[in-house]
């Protein structure tokens, strides 16, 4: 109850914590957001937390998330019961450092006590160059010809926290090379920074200080900017395990795992692990983040060495989302460079069946069209997982997935060629930016004359992505009780009847009242009953 005046969350279905509280305790979970394709979560394991549909919300299912925030804001503030509102905190702020590096402080101190900014003559104080550092405390305190100024004034000897310098650095690269004023007009060409990738250890104190010192810059006209960076990503750290064996001083002695096999079972978990070196047992310290102390670095160059620059950044790629740990894994390893493997021989086996003419769309039958549909969907996901929501493991799986499709279309026909060359030059230039060695190769071999690097991105045909007929999850109270499918142009009379007809949907509402049929067009039908 401290935390705050917010209000509590109590949403079991997307809260971790409320679903832990609730699966333990045996309270209802009832989702109120569907996934991106209107399909139902799985509750079984944990809480739902992507964005997706608003369903089981009255007046506001369908909504999106964006659309649903400001929709349910504008109803609270019209009733009276709430309003969205941004706070602000900022941590007293320590900038001294007692060390040579650094910016200098431009402050002088009197004989009298005084406490004087240095004036625009005095300025920039350089550090002196001829300077002897050791571990005694600040070595400009000990250089009087650096500290002492003469008539009893004395300079400040601290430099600044570098936090200081990292705090505006990018709207000095600005305008870099302008050696008469801290910035220029340029800086509002090209501020807020688009995107933002850091460390985790960067969220508190870099980022809230970077907010400051632009709000700071904005009041003294220096920036037209409020904010310093429209996005920001937060980057996961790679975690490895660890092995020690504990000294006879009762400290640990840490090896790296490259020195280190393990005994696994049958499920690839560890059980036991000896040093290399002298076969000798060592303990298992669990995954932890990768660390010299820990001495559980590992050395990606062996892999490099092994499977190729290209797998190494698949592996990296579609292990985590890039906010997420890394777990590092050289089985992992192993089963990206399959991947990359099969992509070859994919590409092989179509060039092996003939050059395709140029593609008819008016002339596909069924099975040409759904390929077609396939490759068009991929496109549109890997783009938005890559341009928007920059999550790359789940534009790689889109890849993935397509190459599977693929491997199943066997028509060697004219136009069935033609739609699997879209299918494999999609699939290339959706995967450039991650495995570019391979990329630019297979590109080359399909044909092109200028590097993959300088192809355009591929674009969705919206064309392509039309059905004669959709899939519709249909609900009853929000849970899932059958799927259909139905005319993709049916109307939403027609879509209702259909629900209402299925049998195992009669099943769940026999003997009940009908309350309300909340239609999601081309996505879900819930029907929601009482009694």
């Amino acid at each position: 109850m401290e935390f705050g005046t917010g209000a509590v969350m109590a949403v079991p279905a997307h809260d971790q914590r409320d679903w832990e509280f609730a699966t333990k305790y045996g309270i209802e979970i009832l989702p109120v957001i569907a996934a991106e394709d209107g399909s139902i979560p799985d509750l079984s394991e944990g809480a739902y937390t992507d964005y997706g549909t608003l369903i089981n919300s009255g007046e506001f299912d369908g909504l999106t998330f964006e659309a649903a925030f400001e929709a349910i804001a504008t109803k609270l503030a019209e009733m009276g019961r709430g309003e969205v509102k941004t706070n602000y905190r900022l941590r007293d702020w320590g900038v001294a450092r007692q060390r040579y590096w650094g910016a200098p402080i431009p402050v002088k101190y009197g004989p009298a006590g005084e406490t004087v900014p240095l004036t625009d003559e005095e300025l920039p104080v350089e550090l002196p160059m001829e300077v002897t550092v050791d571990a005694s405390g600040s070595p400009l305190k000990k250089m009087p010809e650096f500290s002492e100024l003469g008539d009893g004034w004395l300079r400040e000897t601290d430099t600044f926290d570098t936090f200081m310098e990292s705090s505006w650095y990018f709207a000095r690269f600005c305008c870099a090379d302008n050696h008469e004023a801290m910035l220029d007009d340029r800086v509002n060409y090209w501020l807020p920074v688009d995107l933002y990738v850091g460390g985790i250890e960067h969220a508190i104190l870099h980022l809230l200080y970077a907010r400051f010192f632009t709000k700071l810059m904005r009041d003294f006209g220096l920036v037209e900017a409020s904010e310093p960076f429209q996005r920001l990503l937060t980057q996961g750290m790679v975690i490895a395990e660890t092995y020690y064996r504990t000294t006879s001083n009762g400290g640990k002695q840490w090896f790296n795992p490259a020195d280190v096999e393990v005994n696994r079972d049958d499920k690839g978990r560890p059980i036991s692990a000896l040093l290399v070196s002298d076969g000798q047992p060592v303990e298992m310290g669990g995954i932890e983040k990768m660390s010299k102390s820990k001495n559980n670095g590992v050395d990606p160059q062996s892999m490099i060495d092994k499977f190729g620059a290209d797998t190494v950044r698949l592996f990296m790629m579609f292990a985590a989302p890039p906010e997420q740990s890394l777990e590092w894994s050289e089985s992992g390893v192993e089963g990206a460079h399959r991947f990359i493997k099969r992509l070859l021989r994919q590409v092989h086996e179509h060039l092996g069946a003939g050059q395709p003419p140029a593609l008819e769309t008016a002339r596909l039958n069924d099975d040409q069209k759904a390929m077609r549909r396939k490759t068009h969907e991929t496109i549109k996901k890997a783009s938005d997982d890559i341009g928007r929501r920059i999550t790359f493991n789940t534009a790689i799986a889109a890849v993935m997935e397509l190459s599977n499709t693929l491997a199943k279309f066997e028509d060697t026909s004219p136009q069935g060629l033609a739609v699997a060359r879209e299918a494999v030059e999609a699939s290339i230039l959706l995967l450039a930016p991650i495995v570019p060695h391979v990329s630019h190769i297979l590109w080359e071999q399909l044909g092109h004359a200028e590097p993959v690097i300088d192809a355009r991105w591929p674009q969705v045909d919206e064309q392509a992505l039309t059905r004669d007929t959709i899939e519709l999850v249909v609900q009853v109270n929000g849970k899932l009780r059958a799927r259909l499918e139905a005319d993709a142009d049916a109307d939403k009379a027609t879509v209702e009847a259909l629900a209402m007809a299925d049998d195992n949907v009669q099943r769940h509402i026999d003997g009940k009242t009908v309350r309300k049929v909340i239609v999601v067009p081309g996505k879900l039908v819930n029907i929601v009953v009482s009694g």
